[in-house]
């Protein structure tokens, strides 16, 4: 709690129309790593669920917001995950994948999950929040996580909330890649499943 808040201060374009789409395909089709989160409205009662509701995606210069109930997005989001020459990364991946493959079909290509890539190299605490502690020394507020993210205007702490998970994502490959924790985790073998015990015998 003593470190420094840190927040994504850069442009920000939230898709609202299929020019701004395209603009982001354009852009994002570009880059060699994109930060990649979601956001999902928050449940309150035991059972319930909800899909989705945002995407986030930082490249270079801006991060792009994609509202998934707003406007249909399904095209531009596939032609990146699908893209294997487009590095995906964040943290605590699989769950954003599998509930985003609930709501378009695609086929994940290319993404990096550092929380993965931290255990790997011998990192206890794998967390985004933690990892960008010790990485990039800030802390980011988690004050905007329970709100409504699928209404359909965002607020200005919304959006900056939204941002700023990618971009640091982004942040914390860059870094992990400087200080060759990367490198490191590649020459690591995967570790196998553990077997399940055969039931007990009659």
């Amino acid at each position: 709690m003593q470190l420094p808040v840190l927040q994504y201060t850069g442009p920000v374009q939230l898709c609202a129309n299929e020019a701004d789409l395209h603009a982001a395909l354009n852009a994002l089709r570009h880059e060699r790593v994109i930060g990649f989160d979601t956001e999902t409205r928050p449940t309150f009662k035991k059972g319930q669920s909800h899909d989705p509701s945002l995407v986030q995606l930082a490249g270079s210069q801006t991060v792009y917001l994609f509202q998934l109930k707003r406007l249909n997005c399904t095209a531009v989001l596939t032609a990146l995950f699908d893209n294997n020459h487009i590095c995906k990364t964040g943290v605590a991946l699989g769950r954003d994948l599998a509930d985003l493959q609930k709501v378009f079909p695609f086929k994940p290509a290319n993404f990096l999950d550092l929380g993965e890539v931290a255990k790997k190299v011998g990192y206890e605490q794998t967390g985004v929040r933690n990892l960008v502690g010790i990485f990039l020394g800030g802390r980011i507020t988690k004050g905007a996580q329970t709100s409504n993210w699928a209404a359909p205007t965002l607020t200005p702490r919304q959006i900056t909330y939204a941002a700023t998970d990618a971009w640091a994502s982004r942040q914390l490959y860059l870094k992990f890649e400087t200080l060759g924790l990367l490198a490191a985790a590649a020459k690591i073998p995967d570790r196998p499943p553990a077997k399940k015990a055969p039931p007990p015998s009659a």
